[in-house]
């Protein structure tokens, strides 16, 4: 079955995605916050007129026209450039009844990978203008502070020392975004060990004893610092000090890695599961002491 041609949008939901561009326009007054190519100010010109006198509809329409703004973000000193395309055309003039939603892109700044520059953009809110302005602020502000931690040198974080094995118990971790940050920040701190999200959740941290502590209190102050102190509910079980020596190479989630999920959001792990892998690692008695 072929797919119906697009049309021009009806006059009146014309004139809503205008004003949109004018709250834009009003928002990034400053030189160098809001780029509007020729060919879209050409266009919304002509829109205009339309709007204004609808004898006849205008022709070369294109079906989105696009804007770029730069987002200042944490330090002041970066932003974050964002595509912003604008629908003009539809399937069925006859049963819109709302504006079709704008649409967003990054374009990737050279302190984030483009993995990153993915992760941002998988998961951007439906909403206005507004939401998603702030949501892209947010995220990147926060790839930048893990960026920034882990450049700073093992040296300016303490004096090192022995090897040491801590283990945290949650009695829920869920959240992706702090997990991915527990993962990424711990290379910056010399951390080696793993996180396992669920009901509950486990976080093994292998470093120096300073390093372990930085990591937790950076961790809790900035990562989880739109959590209410109450909710964040984590306890040291278990610290392994003398002659420890690093059993893991790196640090890394296993949540997904350890077999089937129960619970009625499957976000219960399995412990059992757990229990065998630390087992083949020569851990077995820190399970014992962490999960019981």
């Amino acid at each position: 079955m072929a797919s119906k041609e697009s049309c021009i949008l009806p006059a009146d939901i014309m004139e809503s995605q205008l004003a949109t561009i004018d709250l834009l326009t009003a928002m990034f007054p400053a030189p160098g916050e809001l780029e509007i190519p020729e060919s879209t100010t050409q266009c919304v010109e002509k829109l205009r007129d339309w709007c204004e006198d609808r004898a006849s509809k205008p022709s070369n329409i294109p079906s989105s026209i696009y804007l770029l703004v730069c987002l200042p973000i944490a330090d002041g000193d970066r932003t974050i450039q964002v595509n912003v395309s604008i629908p003009l055309q539809c399937e069925d003039p006859e049963t819109i009844d709302q504006p079709p939603p704008l649409g967003y892109s990054l374009r990737q700044p050279e302190w984030m990978s483009k993995a990153e520059v993915a992760e941002v953009a998988s998961s951007i809110p439906e909403g206005d203008a507004l939401e998603a302005f702030e949501y892209f602020q947010t995220e990147a502000s926060r790839f930048l502070e893990i960026k920034q931690s882990q450049a700073v040198s093992s040296e300016d974080r303490g004096s090192g020392g022995p090897v040491v094995r801590v283990w945290f118990y949650f009695p829920s971790l869920s959240t992706r975004k702090k997990r991915d940050d527990m993962v990424n920040l711990a290379p910056g701190y010399s951390l080696t060990g793993f996180v396992l999200a669920g009901k509950p959740g486990v976080l093994c941290l292998e470093g120096a004893s300073s390093d372990i502590d930085s990591y937790m209190s950076f961790i809790k102050t900035h990562s989880w610092g739109d959590i209410p102190s109450h909710q964040k509910k984590v306890s040291e079980r278990f610290r392994e000090t003398e002659g420890t020596q690093r059993v893991f190479s790196g640090m890394e989630e296993i949540t997904n890695s350890l077999g089937e999920r129960g619970g009625q959001r499957a976000n219960r792990g399995d412990m059992q599961a757990l229990e065998v892998w630390l087992g083949s690692k020569g851990l077995q008695e820190a399970f014992e002491k962490v999960i019981f």
